[in-house]
């Protein structure tokens, strides 16, 4: 089983960025899933979960109004879409599968992706 997660890179302020996780070795389609990132030197935290068919997310306060996740349960595949990336979005984003539904705890999710990298230039 695993998630990959892609679709990183260097953007500047302002910009926006779409990542990817794709899953394989089985499907996702009944768990929530989520991204969490981790800046240097900082702990690993919660971004945005999506519920097993998508109808319903929640973000950090950080990033509402600026990141958008969604999934498609027929491909295997979630994203998160970056808007208005401000240098503090600036980490490592990983993806997660839950054990069930949605969270905003780590400790909720039992697969994780291997993370990619965001830069966001002043």
């Amino acid at each position: 089983v695993q998630l990959q997660a892609y679709g990183g890179g260097l953007v500047q302020a302002g910009g926006s960025l779409r990542l990817s996780c794709a899953a394989s070795g089985r499907t996702f389609s009944n768990n929530g899933m989520g991204w969490f990132r981790q800046a240097p030197g900082k702990e690993r935290e919660f971004v945005a979960a999506i519920s097993w068919n998508g109808g319903s997310t929640n973000y950090a306060d950080s990033v509402k109004g600026r990141f958008t996740i969604s999934r498609d349960n027929a491909k295997n595949t979630m994203y998160l879409q970056m808007n208005s990336l401000k240098p503090e979005d600036t980490a490592v984003y990983y993806c997660a599968a839950a054990r069930g539904s949605w969270s905003r705890s780590d400790n909720a999710f039992n697969y994780w992706g291997q993370g990619t990298l965001v830069t966001v230039s002043s």
